[in-house]
């Protein structure tokens, strides 16, 4: 998504006159919904097991903080990382924010984007401990970025806890794993060698960075659980997506599962056509989940290299696309349950599985919940893999390119709506003037563009939603107590055109600003884009980013209101409320709010759990391309994200972690963050000056010509 939204240069008075609402509705919004009685709960904030279900649906008992008080928030602390002042500008464009924050032992741990693990005082954001792993980022380029999602805890049995007996993990953009002291932040060197074991993975790497890992560590019974993350469309013969788990003590590895069965004894391996040999990839790179009362582990699994050639993997290419149950501390399969069948889209599943208990008419049900890319909720049995409502094998799109072998059907769940439009037309088309809408409707029109699954061909597909929309690595957020899931979609098209893989060097040097991947091995080669008009929009209607609230039980989505507007996209900072792009996921409390950053303006926002109305942005210093997290501590509750944009969608760079509290006696938001810090505020203060500008020119103006005349 790198070239999404380089948008709204030349459009300023189309978009100040444009009718949005006519144009592109923007229902449905914000509904009323029967009245929901609001009791607390409980919720889990950090990657902590003993026997316990972890699956974060990000639900928080606190209630301090509600929808009639939640105006009265002010900023309580701010800390920053350093890496703006200590890094180059380069550097800092390949990087990505997307930290949550952990609370353990009176300390709030942070990790940046380079690795270094800080804890900070919860009630003043001063550091207390650092540590660096000091990873190189001279001439590297992760192929997704630098980045860390947060870290992991091990909490020991023992009543009392010396040094290392607790401990944090952290996994590195150079596949490392480093074991800290919660209370120093020195190495455990009991843990691998000085604290630290280096992963190997496997073959040689055609660059520094194509191997990493980005999400959190997981840490359950003494087993320390990574994936990792792999760059994608380079060759078919790529490393493996092979997850690790290792000894929190020791750091001796314990077992490895490959979503690729590798050994012909294994039933799965009937479905790669003998693929299963040469292919990589299908790596468990978005956050794992952890069920410690059943001692299982659950991955989220994604596609096999190369993404859009899968002729030379004929068959399902099981596990790949899945859920997937392990035995934590054997790593032996339990179950799986594969959500795409032959993947030649890109639909990893890009999000963590939650873990909740649904309450059926036939009793409680613990259940695996799978959010999608294609904007699909997949709702399992957490002992069996089996779905806990239908889904439905469907026909889907054929006629492939040479050599493919599509798969006739797909897995559709029937029960939820998709939570994402999965048709694009002609028709459809979007646009601020007849002419660029124009412009969208021709390239539509000269793709194939046949509904989901349509196959990647050479004519060039349109694959709605995009490779980054629907559902990512934020997943989704569960109230246990009223029932009700809340997920953030992105929503826009992609252009994919396939090209003989002899034409690569050519083409990769006539569009030196397209992404154009070779698939070596593959005898095709691919160009992924964006489907923008001329004026730099996405050629679908908006809205472009939606938070809804799904009732799961029932199959009905209650609400869905737009989220995120065009303040940092446009010149002037022209406000449009058409969402955005989202990365990043939402937290909901007790008390009936849902938080949420993950926008590309830069506040952190929140919305009445109930009903979807927006109640309340709290201006960041950067893009919140992360999860919240709250807590409260010594009696105040703090909501905390980190605000630090993101290198590949082209936001401003930052370094921070933000934290909002109630304001206390004598304290008040401050008129500035109750106008000009809220959207639309900037807009109206340039207006304002560029009026009182030209008022002033003009007055000096006439006074010339007034002493002129005299």
């Amino acid at each position: 998504m790198q070239r999404y939204f380089h948008i709204f240069s030349l459009i300023v008075a189309l978009a100040m006159s444009a009718d949005l609402t006519a144009a592109a509705p923007l229902s449905p919004l914000s509904t009323s919904q029967p009245s929901v009685k609001i009791i607390p709960g409980t919720f889990e904030f950090t990657n902590i097991y003993e026997d316990v279900d972890d699956g974060t649906p990000k639900y928080s008992d606190a209630t301090q903080i509600t929808p009639e008080n939640v105006n009265n928030l002010i900023r309580a602390w701010e800390f920053s990382t350093g890496d703006l002042d200590k890094r180059d500008p380069k550097t800092m464009r390949r990087s990505s924010m997307q930290a949550t924050a952990t609370l353990f032992s009176n300390k709030l741990v942070v990790c940046t984007p380079f690795n270094e693990v800080i804890a900070l005082d919860p009630a003043t954001g001063k550091q207390i401990w650092r540590f660096d792993p000091k990873i190189q980022t001279d001439k590297v380029f992760p192929a997704n970025k630098f980045n860390c999602r947060g870290v992991a805890v091990y909490i020991t049995p023992s009543i009392v806890a010396g040094h290392c007996d607790n401990r944090i993990f952290s996994a590195t953009n150079d596949a490392r794993i480093f074991a800290l002291d919660p209370f120093t932040g020195e190495r455990c060197k009991s843990f691998g060698t000085n604290g630290e074991v280096k992963i190997d993975p496997g073959m040689d790497l055609k660059w520094p960075g194509e191997f990493q890992i980005t999400s959190a560590p997981i840490v359950i019974g003494n087993a320390v659980i990574v994936g990792s993350s792999i760059g994608d469309n380079n060759r078919v013969d790529a490393p493996h997506g092979t997850v690790r788990a290792y000894d929190t003590k020791t750091g001796k590895l314990k077992w490895t599962w490959d979503p690729i069965p590798r050994d012909d004894t294994d039933p799965a391996t009937a479905t790669w056509g003998g693929g299963n040999k040469n292919v990589g990839h299908a790596n468990v790179w978005a956050p794992m989940s952890a069920d410690g009362k059943r001692h299982l582990v659950f991955l989220p699994t994604s596609s096999p290299s190369p993404d859009f050639f899968g002729g030379l993997r004929p068959g399902d290419n099981k596990h790949a696309n899945s859920v997937v149950a392990l035995n934590a501390q054997t790593g032996k399969l339990v179950w799986a349950f594969q959500t795409v069948h032959h993947d030649v889209w890109d639909y990893d599943n890009p999000a963590q599985p939650t873990l909740v208990t649904l309450n059926l008419e036939s009793g409680p049900r613990d259940v695996v919940i799978q959010p999608t890319k294609q904007g699909f909720l997949f709702v399992l049995d957490r002992d069996t893999g089996e779905p806990v409502f239908p889904v439905e094998e469907r026909p889907v799109p054929q006629g492939g390119v040479r050599g493919e072998t599509l798969s006739p059907t797909q897995p559709f769940p029937t029960h939820v709506p998709a939570l994402v439009p999965q048709k694009l037309t002609a028709e459809e088309a979007f646009g601020f003037t007849p002419w660029d809408r124009g412009a969208c409707r021709d390239v539509i029109a000269s793709a194939r563009s046949e509904g989901l699954y349509t196959p990647p061909t050479e004519q060039g597909t349109i694959f709605f939603p995009m490779t980054g929309g629907g559902v990512n690595w934020g997943g989704v957020t569960f109230d246990p107590v009223n029932q009700i899931l809340y997920a953030n979609t992105t929503r826009g098209p992609h252009l994919i055109k396939l090209f003989p893989a002899e034409k690569f060097e050519g083409l990769d040097a006539k569009y030196p600003d397209k992404e154009v991947s070779q698939q070596e091995g593959a005898p095709f080669g691919v160009i992924r884009d964006v489907v923008l008009s001329p004026l730099g929009v996405p050629c679908n209607r908006p809205p472009w980013g939606v938070l809804a609230a799904i009732d799961l039980k029932a199959g009905k989505i209650l609400w869905e209101s737009t989220l995120g507007t065009t303040e940092e996209l446009a010149p002037l900072n022209i406000t449009l409320p058409t969402g955005t792009p989202t990365l990043g996921g939402s937290l909901v409390t007790a008390s009936g709010l849902v938080f949420i950053g993950a926008t590309m303006d830069k506040y952190l926002r929140a919305f009445n759990a109930k009903t979807g109305k927006e109640l309340w942005q709290g201006r960041l210093p950067a893009t919140g391309f992360a999860s919240p997290m709250t807590y409260e501590y010594k009696g105040t509750q703090y909501v905390v994200i980190a605000a630090g944009g993101h290198g590949q969608l082209g936001t401003e760079p930052g370094d921070t972690f933000v934290a909002f509290r109630l304001a206390g006696p004598g304290e008040a938001p401050s008129w500035w963050s109750r106008t000009i810090d809220r959207p639309g505020g900037r807009m109206w203060l340039n207006l304002a000056l560029i009026l009182g500008g030209a008022s002033l020119a003009v007055a000096g103006l006439w006074r010339l010509i007034n002493r002129w005349r005299s």
